[in-house]
C-alpha cells in the first residue's frame, strides 16, 4: 500500500520510521488559523483531518496520514513560537506547572473512502525555570520550531518533571495508537473491507 505522511515535521518522519513501513512525505500547506472559541482538541483534529484530506485529494490508492500537535494551558492553544520573545512568553506560561499536549491524527484511505481520526492527550509537568534558564534555552534555537516551545526528546527534557501518557505523543506522533489503527485499516483493506 502507498502510505504518505502529510507533514513537514522531521520528528514525525523519524517516528514513523520506527514502525518499519515504507512511506513517502508530502508537505501540505494549509491555513493554521484558530477559529473563535475553538477548543484545543477541535483544533488539532481539524488540522489533522485537513492535512490528510488535502494530501489524499491528488492521490489514488493511498493511505495518507495527517497529524498536528499543540500544547495547551488553561484551554489556550500554544503553537510554535513566532520569535524569541514569543518563545519566552510560552515558556513562562508552562514553567512550574502542568500542561497538556494534544495530537490530532487522521488516516485517510483512498481519498476519503475510509477515514479514521483520533486525538491523543498527554499531561506534562514542567519544572520551575529561572529567566536565565529560559533565555539560555531559547538561545539554543531548539524551541523555535516546536509546539509549546520545547523539545522533550532534546534539551527540553531537562525541564520535564513528569509525564502522564504517551511520550512519543509529546514529540508529535502517538506511535502505539497509530500502529494499532494502521494495522486495522491495512488488514481491513486486504480483506476487502471498505466501509466509511
Amino acid at each position: 500500500m502507498n502510505i504518505i505522511l502529510a507533514s513537514q515535521s522531521p520528528r514525525r518522519r523519524e517516528l514513523l520510521k520506527k514502525l518499519d513501513i515504507s512511506f513517502s512525505v508530502r508537505n501540505i500547506d494549509i491555513s493554521e488559523e484558530i477559529y473563535i472559541e475553538e477548543s484545543p482538541q477541535d483544533y488539532v483534529l481539524r488540522m489533522a483531518e485537513t492535512k490528510a484530506a488535502e494530501g489524499a485529494r491528488t492521490e489514488k490508492d493511498a493511505l495518507v496520514i495527517g497529524a498536528d500537535t499543540i500544547v495547551s494551558v488553561d484551554n489556550e492553544i500554544l503553537g510554535k513560537p513566532k520569535d524569541k520573545e514569543d518563545a519566552a512568553k510560552i515558556l513562562n506560561k508552562i514553567q512550574g506547572r502542568k500542561h497538556f499536549v494534544f495530537t490530532g491524527v487522521s488516516l485517510n484511505l483512498n481519498n476519503g473512502e475510509k477515514v479514521v481520526s483520533f486525538i491523543e492527550k498527554t499531561e506534562v509537568t514542567f519544572a520551575e525555570m529561572s529567566q536565565q534558564e529560559i533565555e539560555k534555552y531559547i538561545n539554543t534555537g531548539e524551541p523555535m520550531d516546536k509546539a509549546g516551545a520545547y523539545g522533550i526528546q532534546d534539551k527540553g527534557a531537562l525541564f520535564v518533571n513528569k509525564i502522564d501518557g504517551c511520550f512519543y505523543n509529546v514529540m508529535g506522533l502517538p506511535l502505539r495508537r497509530i500502529y494499532e489503527e494502521l494495522n486495522i485499516l491495512i488488514k481491513g483493506e486486504e480483506n476487502g473491507v471498505k466501509n466509511k
